[in-house]
């Protein structure tokens, strides 16, 4: 299965990007790298006869992938043509997800770079919003207790004993 796999991304690799890099990843898949576009695609076996699963996703600042962003099962018995295509459709969904969404940018410090997709840290639903004080009434029970049971052991250890 690598072989035929290996064989399909070579040829989509030379139709899609001039500049590419074709290599083998843990799970038995082929991975192509296009640098100059910053995007990934992948061909898995998926277990079934001529099919394989097809991922594509973002390289990040420093080369690391992102992880797949779409990801789709093809018919390796499809054309070369046809898959190109659907690499292509795959492709456009991680460009169209990887651009940043218009709106009011922050206004930053003089040196700091925006970061494209962060925003402030949102509440998770159904949770109250965190207090500033950090030690509640539990722990504060539990440090009595603590405090209670070293007394004992002070009292047992000293106290019981008239010198």
């Amino acid at each position: 299965m690598y072989a035929q796999l290996r064989e399909t991304a070579d040829e989509l690799a030379g139709i899609l990007w001039r500049e590419h890099t074709v290599y083998r990843e843990r799970g038995g898949g082929v991975v192509i790298r296009g640098e100059h576009v910053r995007r990934w695609i992948s061909l898995a076996p998926t277990g079934g006869k001529d099919r394989a699963l097809l991922r594509a996703g973002r390289i990040l600042d420093g080369g690391t992938t992102a992880p797949a962003r779409t990801e789709v099962v093809v018919d390796l018995t499809a054309g070369t043509a046809e898959l190109a295509a659907v690499c292509r459709s795959l492709l456009a969904d991680v460009a169209a997800v990887a651009e940043p969404a218009p709106g009011p940018s922050r206004a930053g410090r003089p040196g700091e770079r925006e970061r494209p997709g962060r925003s402030a840290r949102a509440a998770r639903p159904g949770r109250r919003p965190r207090r500033e004080r950090h030690t509640g009434p539990g722990s504060w029970f539990v440090l009595l207790c603590v405090a209670g049971v070293f007394g004992v052991w002070l009292y047992s250890l000293f106290g019981g004993y008239p010198y």
